[in-house]
């Protein structure tokens, strides 16, 4: 009973702050909400019995994701008039088409997951024992190497894009 009172509370706080860091108004704000959100997952990590992945979330997310963020927002000068950053060259329409496609094939992979069962899915539940630590190892370089590699390469060019976004505002 008192799991499930946790688990709810935790559930409720993690959407709470996830609709205020897309609701804030100061940028540094929406930041500091993320920081919290990502801690309530941490902790939530925490009450499913795998320690590894909560430290590893606070470490990665909270450490190092967050403080990419917040170089971001003061990289970008935000104080600018809002038509100032009204680029002519936007494409909303393609934005929107490729947003689409984009959710069309995360529902297709969800789709696939429950249609074709992985072998290893059943061994990533939250019972993984508080030895959880190699066979999370083993499941994330055999079973889930191919999103694990895209996940990789698409926080390369997000880096390439942050630094390339910087580079031309000093200049």
């Amino acid at each position: 009973m008192g799991e499930a009172i946790a688990f709810y509370t935790l559930a409720a706080l993690i959407l709470g702050f996830a609709v205020l860091v897309i609701s804030a108004r100061e940028t540094v704000h929406s930041v500091l909400f993320l920081v919290l959100d990502f801690l309530c997952v941490a902790a939530l990590y925490v009450l499913l019995h795998a320690q590894f992945l909560a430290v590893i979330q606070v470490l990665v997310y909270v450490g190092g994701i967050v403080v990419l963020y917040l170089f971001v927002v003061m990289l970008v000068n935000l104080k600018r008039l809002p038509e100032a950053r009204l680029d002519p060259r936007r494409r909303g329409r393609l934005g929107f088409v490729l947003s689409a496609l984009g959710l069309g094939e995360l529902a297709a992979i969800v789709a696939w997951g429950y249609a074709v069962p992985s072998a290893g899915g059943a061994a990533a539940g939250p019972g993984l024992g508080p030895d959880n630590v190699e066979q999370i190892g083993r499941l994330l370089y055999t079973d889930y190497l191919i999103p694990f590699e895209v996940a990789s390469m698409l926080l390369l060019v997000a880096m390439i894009g942050a630094i390339v976004l910087a580079k031309r505002e000093v200049r």
